[in-house]
């Protein structure tokens, strides 16, 4: 009889064991030469993945992060780990982190911070060890709460497909197992693991799901996980498509840092394309639907992301990073050359007096102007332009507000803030890269020429 439940339980533990290899390369999610990390917390989840990985003899490297969020419960998980890891003669590394401080500066959530703070670290400790990959050990499971999650929030196709097996250099070969299946596996091995209390509450939205959603819908349907996790995989090669769908839509629509309305409008799901951008640049969806709704309204809306500054124009809609467009005037004195631009580190403005001779020609382009030297106050004086600032356009009679002349030739808002004047005592010379003024222009009197021009290095 002991015999029989020996090979019994042998057969189950072996065929577990298969399961995951199957999984792993069916996947492909295993190089052929190089060390694994896993990610082992102490629970029962990762200890059944540093188990399984040892027995399919991957050669491994071990990582926990004590996050201190449980007081002795989380310095009782690193011991527990330090133990495990010496008696399976497996190098193991440790981390201690200030969660809560790290979240408070940056104003993340507990779980958000602990996120980023293990995943940047997994990442560091990949590189210094040249480790090939890091495995963390999420299971099935673990993918039907994900999908049912974002479904509670609101998510895109991608967001119904669960958790990737693979995602850059990470990779989770537990995916093929359910929980139960996990647990059975360490209770025929006789492996102990330590036991997170905050996973037996319901404190956090996940643990909802998992202790209350999920057993009222098994009651209505006893493979309710089987079900999600076939409608994920069903939507995973739509998810694959719409993703190189997005992909080509967003390299036509957007360039240079604009995109085209029309063309956005016209494309078979708009509202997604400009989620798909606007969502990279820090958007979230209510304001993406605000942006949505303003597109045939009139132009200058303007909408903020952490990071990034959207302007809705005539024709186009322009995304830029958030920078400070202003600076403090500059002086330049007589028989300087050369002024770097202050905003825009490729650029300088140069200067140099020329005699009018008969060979001497006048300047046709906007970033290259003459103006009457023996006109010119110095020193000069390069700044943004102002409210209320006007000049006198070259080749148009009167005066007139750089504001108006900036609307009439229609520039956009990034373009207006940029906008900077050469000045020689209160009048504007020139309107810097457009027009110079022209009181100051060459006439058949005129001797000596001040030729200016902003150029790239």
């Amino acid at each position: 009889m002991d015999l029989f439940y020996f090979c019994l339980e042998k057969g189950i533990t072996m065929t577990i064991r298969q399961k995951v290899a199957n999984y792993i390369k069916e996947k492909q999610l295993m190089p052929e030469q190089g060390k694994i990390i896993v990610a082992l917390s102490g629970g029962a989840d990762s200890v059944a993945l540093l188990y399984l990985l040892s027995e399919l003899n991957y050669p491994l490297i071990a990582a926990h992060c004590n996050f201190h969020l449980r007081g002795a419960e989380s310095d009782r998980d690193e011991a527990f780990v330090r133990a495990l890891t010496c008696r399976m003669g497996i190098e193991c590394h440790v981390i201690s982190f200030d969660t809560k401080e790290y979240a408070a500066t940056r104003g993340y959530s507990i779980e958000m911070a602990a996120r980023e703070l293990r995943y940047d670290w997994f990442e560091q400790l990949r590189r210094e060890t040249g480790a090939a990959m890091v495995a963390v050990a999420h299971h099935s499971d673990d993918s039907v709460e994900t999908v049912l999650l974002n479904l509670m929030r609101g998510t895109g196709i991608q967001g119904l497909t669960g958790i990737a097996p693979l995602r850059d250099a990470v990779v989770r070969p537990l995916l093929c197992l359910s929980r139960s299946e996990i647990l059975t596996y360490l209770q025929e091995k006789g492996v102990d693991y330590v036991t997170d209390s905050t996973n037996l509450e319901d404190e956090y939205t996940r643990n909802k799901i998992r202790l209350d959603l999920l057993p009222v819908m098994r009651q209505t349907n006893p493979s309710v996980s089987e079900a999600i996790l076939r409608t994920a995989d069903n939507l995973r090669e739509l998810a694959d498509w719409s993703s190189q769908w997005l992909q080509k839509a967003k390299e036509s629509v957007l360039k240079e840092g604009r995109m085209d309305i029309e063309e956005l409008l016209s494309s078979p799901m708009p509202r997604m394309l400009l989620y798909d951008i606007l969502q990279e640049k820090g958007f979230n969806r209510s304001q993406c639907e605000q942006v949505f709704d303003a597109l045939q309204g009139i132009s200058g809306k303007v909408f903020f992301s952490k990071s990034h500054r959207l302007i809705k124009d005539r024709e186009y809609l322009y995304i830029e990073p958030l920078t400070d467009a202003s600076f403090d005037a500059i002086e330049i004195a007589k028989g300087c050359e050369s002024v770097p631009h202050p905003l825009e580190s490729n650029l300088f403005l140069t200067l140099q007096e020329k005699e009018i001779t008969s060979q001497w020609q006048l300047p046709k382009a906007s970033n290259h102007v003459a103006i009457d030297a023996e006109k010119v106050k110095y020193p000069l004086v390069w700044r943004c332009w102002q409210s209320g600032d006007w000049f006198h356009p070259f080749g148009m009679k009167g005066k007139k507000k750089l504001s108006d002349y900036m609307t009439d030739k229609k520039y956009t808002l990034s373009q207006k803030e940029r906008m900077t004047v050469l000045c020689s005592g209160q009048d504007i010379v020139w309107l810097v890269g457009e027009r110079p003024d022209n009181r100051y222009r060459i006439t058949e009197q005129s001797k000596k020429a001040l030729e200016i021009r902003i150029h790239s290095i």
